[in-house]
């Protein structure tokens, strides 16, 4: 502006102080977008736009004035978390493996990845569903070309569901069993036992030989009830010959889809109250099994074994990769579940406190776990005279076999069985509930007239569930189980974390998402959580899911090997999940209006910004349009008062 049409009063110093001071006024705070147009005579004009700042507690932009449900209290949701996160592959997997890749030594690349790659995944998901309010799928209005991802993880919680009830009603059926006076597994002579069935009694070192390790000697009467007695298994002769679902197992399994129903139908009111036993019985029944543990004879010998340290391990890359694809399951990130949970938090919840404290949690309980598990694998060892490594092994074998034989031979065995499959029962109980609330929350929250009948829909999901279920719960129904276990939630969910990882990193960006949580807790993320979010996180992912590929093998369970077209079927349920990924997006693309370029900012622009896209103002765009204009007219400027030559300028 000229100096000849400023009109600017200078008030002498010694009248400052008869000016009355401005009132404080409450003006809602705004941010001011600057934008360079042109370089002019050596002056820079811009243009200025004001981009309104929600208030921290107001929700994001463009979020739905409908009050939403949230948790009674903050220990509903973080015990809801972490009952959700430690079930029980955190007492049949990690204490096997962390003995079998090096004991002590195993704990280096495990909490290597928990730091590097498991805590931000935590902390993202916990961030993205508490700033969106929303479910899996509809969280995706920040980047609606990935909502297929939502629909994927989706899927695959639905597919988990159909097996993880039927191991819950297993251990409901052995708790039933165990209300005896002399637990059914104890001894031969039971209508289900074959004539080869051996008396643990006369099974030793010296008769096992020829490398026959004892968790995998099969005529034990444990080893007979769960093969024989419960699954039926002998009446099967593969995958192709199920057979009818067992009556005994069938009750188990309705018991359990109840459960289930009457936990969920009220939302998080009513689930929120339910883990209060399921999410801290656990903790209780492995302290006991724990003190219990350690007064057994050769019970120290098996914690030296857990304990032990072999830093030669640490050369094996299958150490490695099973280090990476356990802290990644343990932790349940992929899953839609603690997007669900968080959605219903307040929306200045402290979500980082909460991501560092349940996740923690959750791994020391693996570790915590295993003393209890290894105590007693040290006395099956002593007792049979045989090596640690003969009786170690993870999975159901463990927990429905070696464990319980252990157990029946205690005083008390019946009480100790039935404290035992009540932990069993807690662990894998909220974790399913968990998984169907992120069906139910992320589907609701997507179709309103879903919403609208929670209850109708609840009852379908679980009722849906049950009707699967019981291909799991015939006389060839562990194929099915291995099947599904190892296609459902295998490269498929690896596949969808790592799209997450990339829409949330790359395409909304950690910018933007830092800016989120600032709106919520006052504070962005620290430059270690963004360098994770951005590069580690996405590259950890990718490592998991070309080792998941790489390493998969046909399909076995014991020695039976399962034919080719089962393996056929099992990438189909796989790719069926995944396909929700392009498929979505190729249906994004051409349902946006406009050339090609607008229809592509439409499906990466958040919703709520899509005006912008209809004004040409694409904030992915024009980053770096604005960054060369203003390096362009700085340098233009430079160059027109600078005294240096050419090549400095």
């Amino acid at each position: 502006i000229p100096k000849s049409k400023m009109n600017i009063q200078v008030l002498p110093e010694h009248k400052l102080s008869s000016v009355a001071p401005l009132k404080q006024c409450n003006v809602e705070k705004k941010e001011v977008e600057l934008i360079l147009v042109k370089d002019q005579n050596g002056v820079q004009y811009t243009s200025s736009s004001i981009i309104p700042t929600p208030s921290p507690r107001a929700g994001p932009p463009g979020s739905s004035d409908e009050e939403r449900e949230t948790w009674g209290k903050k220990i509903d949701f973080l015990l809801s978390v972490i009952g959700f996160a430690v079930d029980l592959a955190n007492v049949w997997r990690f204490p096997y493996l962390c003995y079998k890749n090096g004991g002590g030594a195993f704990l280096i690349p495990y909490i290597l990845f928990l730091v590097i790659a498991g805590m931000p995944l935590f902390y993202m998901e916990l961030a993205l569903g508490q700033y969106n309010r929303e479910g899996a799928a509809t969280v995706w209005k920040i980047c609606p070309i990935f909502k297929g991802v939502g629909y994927t993880v989706i899927l695959i919680a639905l597919y988990v569901g159909f097996y993880y009830n039927v191991i819950i009603a297993w251990s409901l059926h052995y708790l039933f069993s165990s209300m005896t006076a002399e637990l059914p597994w104890l001894n031969c002579g039971n209508r289900w036992n074959s004539e080869n069935c051996t008396d643990p009694k006369n099974i030793n070192g010296s008769l096992l030989g020829n490398g026959t390790s004892y968790a995998k000697y099969k005529i034990t009467p444990a080893a007979e009830y769960y093969e024989r007695g419960v699954l039926h298994l002998h009446e099967s002769k593969g995958i192709q010959d199920l057979g009818l679902p067992r009556w005994e197992l069938s009750l188990c399994l309705v018991v359990v889809v109840f459960i289930l129903y009457f936990s969920l139908w009220k939302g998080v009111k009513s689930s929120g109250k339910v883990v209060y036993i399921t999410a801290t019985m656990p903790y209780v029944v492995l302290f006991v099994l724990l003190i219990r543990g350690i007064t057994l004879p050769g019970a120290m010998d098996g914690i030296r074994a857990y304990l032990h340290i072999d830093f030669q391990q640490l050369n094996n890359p299958k150490v490695w990769i099973d280090a990476a694809t356990q802290i990644f399951y343990s932790l349940g990130a992929g899953f839609g579940v603690l997007i669900a949970f968080a959605s219903y938090n307040k929306f200045d919840n402290n979500c980082y406190r909460d991501a560092l404290l349940t996740s923690t949690v959750n791994c020391v309980t693996s570790f915590f776990s295993g003393f209890a598990i290894f105590s007693v694998l040290g006395y099956m060892a002593y007792k049979h005279g045989v090596k640690i490594e003969d009786v170690a092994t993870e999975g159901a074998g463990l927990v429905f076999i070696i464990y319980p034989e252990a157990i029946s031979t205690l005083p008390g065995s019946t009480f100790w069985a039935i404290v035992f499959f009540i932990m069993l029962l807690t662990l894998g109980i909220d974790s399913s509930m968990g998984g169907m609330e992120a069906v139910i929350t992320g589907l609701t929250d997507d179709f309103k007239i879903l919403k609208r009948n929670r209850k109708i829909f609840t009852f379908i999901t679980a009722f849906g569930t049950f009707l699967v279920a019981l291909l799991c719960i015939t006389n060839g129904g562990i194929y099915v189980l291995t099947l599904l276990d190892n296609f459902a939630a295998g490269t498929s969910i690896l596949f969808g974390v790592l799209i997450e990882a990339i829409g949330v990193s790359w395409f909304y960006g950690v910018d933007r998402f830092s800016e989120d949580i600032e709106r919520m807790m006052g504070f962005k993320p620290g430059l270690y959580w963004r360098l994770c979010w951005k590069f580690v996180s996405p590259a950890f992912l990718l490592f998991v899911v070309i080792a998941s590929i790489v390493t998969s093998t046909g399909l076995r369970y014991d020695e039976y090997i399962f034919p080719q077209w089962s393996n056929i079927v099992g990438w189909g349920i796989a790719m069926s999940s995944m396909a929700f990924v392009p498929c979505y997006a190729i249906y994004k693309f051409f349902s946006m209006p406009g050339t090609f370029k607008q229809r592509i900012a439409y499906c990466i622009t958040p919703e709520h910004e899509h005006h912008r896209v209809a004004e040409g103002d694409v904030r992915q765009f024009k980053v770096r349009a604005h960054l060369c204009v203003c390096l362009t007219a700085n340098y233009k400027l430079h160059k027109k008062h600078s005294h240096c030559d050419s090549d400095t300028q």
